[in-house]
């Protein structure tokens, strides 16, 4: 598995090849044309079986779109959204079998829709109201009618907003639900086993997670609370030690830490154990980056412009970081 890093900072995104063995190359950087990249997306956009990129640039008000060739990113177009984007995912909102993009615009209090044509380009976006400051945007078929849904966290009024997806690109009904204080990233999975989705919030200012559990109309149950370090910002969900239940990694930035969750499977978690990062953890993800069928977890360091990996042992531990 490889790595695909957004730069804050400097105008480009850093690629970084894995070796299957738990090392990585150096990163090959590719130009975003702006500096603040603080969002990426992976996708297929143009139907090529290659990866692409979708990064958002923060200062520009803009996404870039990155067409991967073999290893390598040569092709960048620019697309115009609404005002301080913060996040970005892809998925095929009109079920065209194309990818499609929604932003979540921080200051618009909107997010923007850019339809796929499956080559690569997008439409003109179409904006849908959220409630205050939506900072993190995920996807999933809430309703279970095989069309997307999105789900927003609201950081500027300690919510999430759930939009439903109408099967033609349009979210016109949103459902708000009250969250802790600063929401900022989100997951969805099934997080205790009733084949519903599930909604998982980082609160920043409370040092917790709220865990939103779901019902086959859309719905969700008032937000369960469960101690998640000091102000966690990302998360990322993997069956970490192995019981076909779900468990939790979130980053801890302020104390240079993460923090792992095991799942019960019924929609709470244990008390979370810390793992020493570098400086400023901000994002995670979850992967296998040696081979041994066992999860791995690859942290972003912010302050100190390198990537954390803590290789797995299939029992819910982690070895010491590798950077």
């Amino acid at each position: 598995m490889d790595i695909a890093v957004a730069n804050n900072g400097s105008n480009n995104v850093g690629v970084i090849l894995g070796y299957g063995n738990g090392c990585f190359a150096s990163a090959m950087m590719y130009p975003t044309g702006s500096t603040s990249s603080i969002s990426l997306a992976i996708g297929d956009l143009n139907r090529d079986n290659r990866l692409d990129i979708v990064v958002v640039s923060n200062d520009t008000d803009s996404i870039d779109i990155l067409l991967g060739y073999n290893e390598f990113f040569p092709i960048q177009t620019k697309y115009s959204i609404g005002a301080a984007p913060s996040y970005v995912a892809v998925a095929d909102f009109n079920n065209d079998t194309q990818l499609d993009i929604v932003v979540a615009n921080y200051h618009s209090n909107t997010i923007s829709i850019l339809l796929g044509y499956g080559n690569g380009s997008f439409a003109r976006r179409t904006d849908f109201s959220t409630n205050t400051s939506p900072y993190s945007v995920v996807v999933g078929d809430f309703t279970k009618d095989r069309i997307v849904d999105i789900v927003v966290s609201n950081s500027g009024d300690n919510s999430i907003s759930v939009l439903f997806g109408s099967g033609n690109g349009y979210f016109p009904k949103q459902q708000i639900y009250a969250t802790g204080n600063i929401p900022y990233n989100l997951v969805v999975s099934d997080f205790n086993n009733d084949n519903q989705l599930d909604i998982i919030v980082s609160n920043w200012a409370n040092n917790n997670v709220s865990v939103l559990l779901g019902s086959v109309n859309g719905s969700f149950a008032k937000h369960a609370l469960y101690p998640a370090g000091i102000s966690p910002f990302n998360l990322a969900v993997g069956d970490f030690n192995k019981d076909a239940t779900l468990d939790l990694v979130v980053t801890n930035p302020n104390n240079n830490t993460i923090g792992v969750l095991l799942g019960y499977g019924n929609g709470s978690f244990r008390e979370p154990v810390a793992y020493s990062t570098r400086n400023y953890p901000l994002f995670v993800a979850v992967g296998d980056f040696n081979n041994d069928i066992c999860l791995d977890i690859v942290v972003s360091n912010y302050y100190e412009n390198m990537v954390s990996v803590f290789l797995g042992y299939g029992n819910g531990s982690f070895q010491s970081q590798i950077t």
